[in-house]
């Protein structure tokens, strides 16, 4: 929204359909919010029956931030409950920051005058969600004006509040503010780029339901000491915090469905002993000791690490019985995965992503036949192998000797899809192995590496694939051929066989380059 006054030359009056007769600028801005205490005469409203000021105060706290302010433009009513609006949230979005019309330098004084502007007349009172999503043009200078805004708005009643900032822990965000009251209100609190220092001597966060941290300077005594007094907490997220070692996660959080960690680089433990996680979601360094307690609640598994498969397949059947959804992603697997007893009894939902540029050509793709054996319940797996480079043994090289697996039977799985699919003769093996002896399966897709952008989606609105190296092309032809000679003729005709080709319009080119 624009908060420069625009010349009254540019104003005229219209009729709107509810009879109100608004006045309406060519600027898509809002620049009676500018001011409101503008003493042009040319801003009138004229209404039927007139409602409760309740009902429109009420009204417009549903509006989101931009059209609320738009129809305080028009409305003295609406401007009065503007002052004291429940929702304030901004960005670059809401308040027009746009960098085609300002430098990037303009773009952090125009986004820090009008919050500002907008937040000295407001009253204070009524603000449940607040929400500064600072541009990446703001540095640590403009940190001075944080304080005033917090003051204003961090007030008992907030309940959502989202500070994200764009610098890294220049700002030190006041914990004291939560101390005040504020924070026996607050049930969401997602802050991102800043020094975050909770302490015990100024309690917790008696109802915070939910707590995502991204890129905070945080140590894990300080967040464990938050955990200990935040019992309603329900959700927790933490994305790029390095000044945490150990992260403990205290049994009182009796309400703790969701756990997320990401990426903490300095991380080594993850010690839980809440018991009702039910998702958990993990990407980190393999290094990190994951002890997640009798994990009997936990239905829904997300996990990135080099050496995850073996360690989903070895570590965790015994402490998750009721796991019901995995996905399992490894950028490198130096053991296979090996047969054992233990089971997954309920798990239904498996996704395993073994990406990278070159995947170890020591791995043996067929050893993941034991997640078969492992998961009688088993309904949909979809296996991901795309590479760049493919250093496997090719079928095609040597064809003879494919391994079985007897006495395996699965009566379960209905859907098998493997994307980025190659001549590796494990991979061939392992395949061989679904069509034969997977009774209940109705569905298989094996799909050649494709392109990132593919003019086939409708999504990617785009006329032509993104190109791919020639090398993969050639991988690709050869990964359709193994298909069609070694496991399209094993195939039931009751099971539908889909394979699907990389583009052959957009890739005829490189494709006739190869013969």
């Amino acid at each position: 929204m624009s908060m420069e006054r625009q010349p009254d030359r540019w104003r005229r009056q219209v009729q709107a359909p509810d009879g109100l007769i608004t006045s309406r600028a060519k600027s898509k801005g809002s620049p009676c919010l500018q001011d409101d205490d503008s003493q042009s005469g040319e801003i009138q409203i004229y209404s039927g029956p007139s409602l409760p000021e309740d009902i429109l105060c009420h009204i417009h706290s549903l509006m989101p931030m931009r059209d609320a302010a738009q129809a305080a433009c028009v409305s003295r009513a609406f401007l009065h409950s503007w002052r004291s609006h429940p929702n304030l949230d901004f960005s670059k979005k809401t308040l027009g920051s746009n960098k085609k019309t300002y430098g990037n330098g303009e773009v952090a004084r125009d986004f820090s005058s009008k919050v500002d502007h907008i937040l000295r007349k407001h009253s204070g009172i009524g603000v449940k969600k607040l929400k500064i999503h600072m541009p990446k043009f703001c540095n640590a200078k403009d940190s001075c004006y944080l304080d005033s805004w917090l003051q204003i708005a961090v007030i008992p009643g907030i309940e959502d509040l989202v500070l994200a900032l764009s610098w890294r822990a220049k700002y030190n965000f006041p914990y004291s503010l939560l101390s005040n009251g504020s924070g026996d209100s607050i049930r969401s609190l997602h802050l991102a780029g800043c020094s975050f220092r909770p302490t015990s001597e100024l309690g917790g966060l008696r109802t915070l339901t939910r707590l995502h941290l991204r890129d905070v300077c945080i140590k894990g005594g300080e967040l464990g000491s938050l955990l200990s007094s935040s019992l309603t907490l329900e959700q927790l997220e933490i994305m790029y915090c390095d000044g945490i070692v150990c992260l403990k996660v205290p049994c009182l959080l009796q309400r703790l469905s969701d756990l997320k960690v990401f990426e903490c680089r300095t991380l080594r433990v993850i010690d839980s002993k809440a018991p009702n996680i039910s998702r958990f979601s993990f990407t980190g360094d393999h290094r990190v000791k994951l002890s997640l307690g009798e994990a009997l609640q936990m239905n829904n598994l997300h996990m990135y690490f080099s050496g995850a498969v073996h360690y989903a397949r070895v570590e965790l059947p015994s402490s998750m019985p009721n796991l019901e959804t995995a996905t399992i992603y490894s950028g490198s697997e130096i053991v296979d995965t090996p047969m054992l007893h233990s089971k997954y009894a309920h798990l239904k939902n498996l996704s395993i992503a073994l990406r990278a540029f070159t995947f170890p050509p020591t791995y043996d793709y067929f050893s993941l036949a034991s997640f078969f054996d492992a998961c009688p319940s088993l309904e949909i797996f979809l296996l991901d192998v795309s590479q760049r480079k493919m250093e496997h043994v090719s079928i095609l090289g040597d064809p003879s000797g494919l391994r079985h697996l007897r006495g395996q039977h699965h009566h379960k799985i209905k859907s098998v899809k493997i994307l980025g699919f190659t001549s590796s003769k494990s991979l061939v093996e392992l395949t061989c192995h679904v069509v034969e002896n997977i009774t209940s399966l109705e569905l298989l897709t094996l799909e050649a590496h494709q392109s990132t952008v593919r003019c086939s989606v409708p999504a990617h609105n785009c006329r032509k694939c993104s190109p791919l190296p020639i090398d993969v092309l050639m991988e690709a032809e050869r990964a359709l051929f193994a298909i069609r000679a070694f496991i399209e003729p094993k195939v039931s005709s009751k099971v539908k066989l889909n394979i699907v080709e990389p583009c052959r319009q957009c890739h005829a080119a490189e494709l006739a380059r190869l013969g």
